[in-house]
């Protein structure tokens, strides 16, 4: 998808040079300093964009915009590495514009780059930088710094910083960018003082002889590596790493390239807030050469989502020594008691297809009782997909899938007798996305139940695109058990809705399946995951949390049993061998 070069200039199918000077079409006009959207004229930015942050390494504004883009760096040991230092970069295309500058370029770091962070991870002990032991001052150093990021973030120059860093990387309507940077600063504040340390609360036990004791404690790991998605740039990683840095251990980041700049100025910010440098490594380049730096230093955990493709790959690579959160093929079901059909179709619009269904959490299947459909279910969704539009990017570019390999999916789920398409099904109009992406209209392809469950179509017709895309079908009162069997093919549990306020209804499906993160009752999504509860699959051991106090010690955390075993009785003798 990216180029290769010692001097990099253009991006595979785009132009080889541009003006230095080049503007949009008006209608794409990016206008920074008015109470308008980042891409779009419109009244989707509720505030003026006045100043940059004096940490920040960029500008917003100037993101596809420069003839010379930004440049992302690494930091190792403490350094942040020059661009003169890497041999390579890669090319970031501007997402909305295939004749526009890149947005950024950064570093495309090789194998024989990666000295630096091996070291940097040697250096590590297995006990970690801190544990119940040794260096407890840095539990409350943490504290102190997440009340101080938590703060940051509040602040409407920095908050509107990230939110547009955000939009100019993974284009998405400005609430749900702005979703993002309010969820990772209620994360600090809920971390903000004590409760880094709470983290690490020990427990005892009494022995069976005075004198003894055994006590529990949270271990850290030690070295352990990150890589994160590009579809939450900001949140993921940071949770994750914030988790990761709690609990003692010293982590590198591997950030997805597309959207690499946010963790970049994300760990700027970290710095002014007064962690040290050397505390973090940030890895910028492919996937294999993450791989090489994963299986060739002393890594002990490694924490990944995003395809299950690569989590799979990781896992046999590492021996297991994995924390993943990969694919979500998610679930909605709709009971029989309908209630709330504008509120529900509503929600269902925002769990499809919010951020143009590029959340692990989107809800990928909807199986509706036959009363909803006799409600006008599926023409209420029509109505509000088709509200949808560029201007405000609340349809956008997708950027796992071209145009072409979703109309292909699409025409393979029509093959199935009685398949048909609900809404969409099209390319997007008027458009200007590079190729290498996909720009489809929101969609929803109907699939008879039965013929769904029948060996030869099953497989296609839960798998996950990661784009504005569900599959849908009906089912009747004593077809119940018929979708429960398709819940339970499925391979993987991560979220899931069950939307009824049905007591028996509800218990006979919350007990046969296995989601991780369930919703559950009238208000029932399958998107949305705050900093409040835990989000993550479950049925798999290798399974990762994220955000909760219990998500940060399953992930980050190992189980150290010490038993103190002191005063040795009055007048012990020795007794004969056994």
């Amino acid at each position: 998808m990216f180029c290769r070069s010692q001097q990099t200039k253009r991006i595979i199918g785009l132009p080889s040079s541009l003006p230095a000077k080049k503007r949009l079409p008006s209608s794409l006009d990016i206008n920074w300093n008015n109470e308008f959207c980042s891409y779009h004229r419109g009244p989707f930015l509720p505030r003026t964009f006045s100043t940059i942050p004096s940490w920040a390494t960029l500008d917003p504004k100037a993101l596809g915009v420069d003839s010379t883009p930004h440049y992302v760096q690494n930091i190792a040991q403490g350094s942040w590495q020059s661009e003169s230092s890497i041999k390579n970069k890669m090319v970031i295309p501007h997402p909305m514009d295939r004749d526009a500058p890149p947005i950024f370029t950064l570093a495309d770091t090789s194998v024989d780059e990666l000295g630096p962070f091996i070291k940097s991870m040697e250096s590590v002990p297995k006990s970690g930088l801190h544990n119940p032991l040794r260096n407890v001052d840095r539990y409350l150093a943490y504290g102190d710094i997440s009340r101080k990021a938590g703060h940051a973030l509040l602040q409407p120059d920095i908050q509107e910083f990230f939110i547009q860093s955000i939009m100019k990387c993974v284009p998405k309507s400005y609430a749900q960018a702005k979703g993002e940077v309010t969820v990772t600063a209620a994360f600090f504040n809920n971390f903000g003082g004590d409760n880094v340390r709470f983290l690490a609360r020990s427990f005892g036990n009494p022995g069976d002889h005075y004198g003894q004791q055994s006590n529990g404690y949270r271990w850290p790991y030690g070295p352990v590596a990150i890589v994160a998605p590009f579809n939450f740039p900001l949140e993921i990683p940071v949770l994750q790493l914030m988790g990761a840095l709690f609990m003692g251990n010293k982590p590198v980041l591997k950030p997805a390239e597309k959207v690499a700049l946010v963790m970049e100025q994300f760990l700027h910010l970290l710095h002014d807030c007064g962690m040290p440098k050397e505390d973090v490594d940030l890895l910028n380049g492919q996937g294999p050469v993450a791989e090489a730096l994963i299986v060739n230093s002393p890594i002990r955990l490694t924490q990944f989502t995003g395809s299950s493709r690569v989590a799979e790959h990781l896992s046999r690579v590492t021996a297991g020594k994995v924390k993943i959160e990969d694919a979500g093929f998610d679930w909605k079901i709709l009971g029989p008691d309908v209630s709330n059909v504008d509120y529900v179709a509503w929600q269902c619009d925002q769990d499809a297809y919010a951020t143009q269904g590029q959340k692990c959490s989107a809800q990928s299947i909807l199986y509706a009782h036959e009363n909803w459909e006799s409600s006008g279910l599926w023409e209420k969704m029509k109505a509000n997909a088709a509200t949808r539009r560029l201007d405000d990017l609340t349809v956008g570019p997708v950027l796992t899938h071209t145009t072409d390999d979703l109309m292909s999916h699409i025409a393979k789920l029509l093959e199935i007798p009685g398949a048909r398409v609900v809404f969409g099904g099209k390319e997007l109009a008027n458009h200007k996305i590079p190729s290498i992406y996909g720009a489809i209209e929101p969609t929803a392809v109907f699939v008879p139940l039965k013929e769904m469950l029948k060996e030869e179509y099953f497989d296609i017709c839960v798998t996950e695109k990661f784009a504005p895309f569900q599959v849908v079908t009906s089912y009747k009162d004593n077809e119940i058990d018929l979708v429960l069997e398709a819940c339970e093919r499925m391979s993987h549990h991560l979220t899931a809705a069950v939307v009824s306020n049905d007591t028996k209804f509800l218990t006979k499906v919350l007990s046969n399946t296995v989601n991780g993160t369930t919703y559950a009752g009238m208000r029932a999504r399958t998107t949305g995951a705050p900093q409040n509860h835990w989000f993550g699959p479950a049925g798999d051991t290798r399974g990762a949390g994220i955000g909760t106090p219990e998500a940060i010690k399953l992930v980050w955390s190992c189980h150290r049993e010490i038993i103190h075993d002191k005063i040795i009785p009055d007048g012990w003798k020795q007794t004969k061998a056994t």
